[in-house]
């Protein structure tokens, strides 16, 4: 990689960004808005004595989930219009190397993805009441984190699709499998063997586990940080691979 590319290409990217204000509202927005929705959902649901409310124990784990799903998804397709575009073949003829381009979308996005996490935890701990036994700054980590390995997701499965249709069919293949077998519908532990094996190789199962792990225990565990290094190498494998597979000319 070369820094001063890679860092043009990163403001390039932001700038673009800035200019959409559709996709910036969807970013910034839709998971504060969901989870809003997901709170008058559960307000009126009786709280059993000595549980926690259903809102506290789900809101927490979604936090991670939405990030993750959303940027997966603006990811593929905004990478995906660059192609359809020629501005990708285009930006791959000059001395840009694809580690320039895709790291740019990845800082880019993945500056975004904060600023989406820390108004999601804005809105779910200051307006709707959420309450964890840790530290929300780790919350907002681990959201940040989660919506950081979206992007690398999306930027992968770009490299393989011709069309924005395309990039969005990915999305029931490499996103809905990880919703089920994440720990969120039913515990990973009383999942049937084979399916705890194939949860075991999905990332979303680590970023969930280090979610529960805030929520249970007051300070930072050995678990969560071992998940989130798991996590963190899984953004990191994608993005080699997306670097590794991606096309310099379109078919």
């Amino acid at each position: 990689m070369n820094a001063r590319i890679y860092t043009a290409s990163t403001g390039r990217i932001l700038r673009q960004l800035r200019a959409d204000h559709r996709t910036v509202a969807m970013i910034l927005l839709v998971p504060a808005l969901l989870m809003t929705l997901l709170y008058f959902l559960y307000v009126n649901v009786p709280t059993p004595p000595g549980q926690e409310p259903l809102f506290d124990r789900i809101a927490v784990t979604m936090l991670g989930i939405l990030p993750f799903v959303v940027m997966f998804l603006v990811t593929s397709i905004a990478m995906q219009r660059e192609r359809s575009s020629g501005t990708l073949e285009r930006l791959l003829t000059t001395p840009m190397s694809k580690l320039d381009l895709l790291g740019g979308y990845g800082t880019a996005f993945s500056l975004a993805a904060a600023a989406q996490a820390i108004v999601a935890c804005l809105v779910t701990f200051g307006l709707l009441g959420l309450t964890t036994s840790g530290s929300v700054g780790l919350v907002v980590l681990i959201a940040v984190l989660d919506a950081t390995l979206g992007v690398a997701l999306g930027l992968l499965c770009s490299a393989f699709a011709r069309t924005e249709f395309q990039a969005v069919q990915f999305m029931p293949v490499i996103v809905i499998p990880q919703l089920f077998l994440c720990g969120l519908l039913v515990p990973r532990d009383q999942l049937p063997q084979w399916l705890e094996w194939i949860s075991n190789v999905m990332p979303l199962s680590y970023a969930v586990e280090a979610l529960q792990q805030v929520a249970r225990y007051p300070g930072s565990t050995a678990v969560m940080w071992r998940d989130l290094g798991v996590v963190a190498g899984f953004a990191v494998v994608a993005l080699c691979l997306a670097a590794a597979t991606l096309r310099r000319r379109t078919p």
